[in-house]
């Protein structure tokens, strides 16, 4: 219709008419990120009202309402919520690009950001970083560790450079994911645990016993519920939920706990030994993940070349030697 088309040329927002600035854009991230105008302004260093301003200017260039507010202070609107994805994109843009000019001015130096979990932290990341400073020494590297789901949001935020560990499904028209090699799951315990004398053969065996499984928010932890439910058992009622692995192996090492872990992450561990209890529908897809659309620094672009270096290693020693997604 004529008369809606020209309702929807008025109402679409300006953005580059000038009045947007990237002042606006930060100021935004940084009250999302600390969940209120007062600690985003002691965050950025100015005071409450700079800050107050900068988002009632966006809201008036962009027509509408981004945060409600009320007692329990800001609630983001769906408009707060879509806006804050295209404006940490832009960020993420700008970083990178500050970064990547940095970086070209020296190949050989340069930082680059990896986020890490569970499965490729014990061999693969550290042997990667381990073959990128022996060549190049300059370059600093950053690992965090954190949540999938964290490492994600900060990965599209920009403060990550890519993430090394298990692949799961995600935001595929955002995030790009590198299949390097595969590695089974596997049930770990302490050498000499009660179950290895009593020949324990199938999970009805160890649910008695004291687990420690990954937090409920990750895809291994509902795969290891799929496999009790296909056993028609619940999952352990003595246990820990648990992503740091050196709790982890603290309690495997000196508890009866059982853990199901990455192969790779406790092969050759001294005390450490796996149980003969098979979880055929549990496997894993290490690899990276990458953000779409980005440019890499030439730091980020050495550490990945690594990664691969390192991978085709870690598939023979697993079993899957030509197991690999190309980019």
């Amino acid at each position: 219709m004529p008369g809606q088309a020209y309702r929807d040329a008025v109402d679409r927002p300006q953005l580059l008419d000038g009045r947007l600035k990237i002042r606006h854009l930060v100021y935004l991230d940084a009250i999302a990120s600390a969940g209120s105008v007062v600690r985003a302004a002691e965050r950025l260093h100015v005071t409450q009202p700079v800050v107050t301003r900068a988002l009632h200017e966006v809201e008036d260039i962009l027509g509408v309402r981004l945060y409600d507010r009320g007692p329990r202070g800001l609630t983001p609107t769906a408009f707060g919520a879509a806006f804050l994805d295209h404006a940490r994109a832009v960020l993420a843009q700008l970083r990178s690009a500050s970064d990547h000019l940095a970086d070209l001015a020296g190949a050989d130096t340069g930082t680059v950001t990896v986020g890490t979990y569970l499965a490729g932290s014990n061999l693969l990341l550290p042997l990667a970083i381990e073959g990128l400073k022996a060549d190049r020494p300059r370059i600093t590297v950053i690992v965090r560790e954190a949540s999938p789901e964290t490492l994600a949001a900060e990965l599209l935020a920009g403060t990550l450079d890519l993430v090394v560990g298990r692949l799961t499904l995600g935001d595929a028209a955002r995030l790009h994911q590198e299949t390097l090699y595969r590695e089974p799951i596997r049930l770990v315990a302490r050498s000499g645990h009660p179950a290895c004398a009593a020949g324990a053969a199938r999970l009805a065996d160890l649910v008695d016993y004291p687990w420690v499984v990954p937090v409920a928010e990750t895809a291994l932890r509902g795969e290891l519920e799929a496999a009790f439910l296909h056993e028609s058992l619940p999952l352990p009622a003595d246990r820990v939920e648990c992503m740091s692995i050196l709790t982890t192996r603290h309690l495997l090492l000196h508890t009866d706990a059982i853990a199901a872990l990455p192969e790779l992450v406790t092969r050759d561990e001294l005390g450490l030994t796996h149980l003969p209890v098979p979880l055929p529908s549990l496997g894993s897809s290490v690899g990276v993940t990458i953000p779409v659309g980005r440019q890499h620094t030439p730091a980020a672009l050495a550490l990945a070349d690594c990664l691969r270096a390192v991978a085709a290693d870690l598939r023979v020693a697993t079993g899957h030697p030509r197991e690999r997604t190309e980019p």
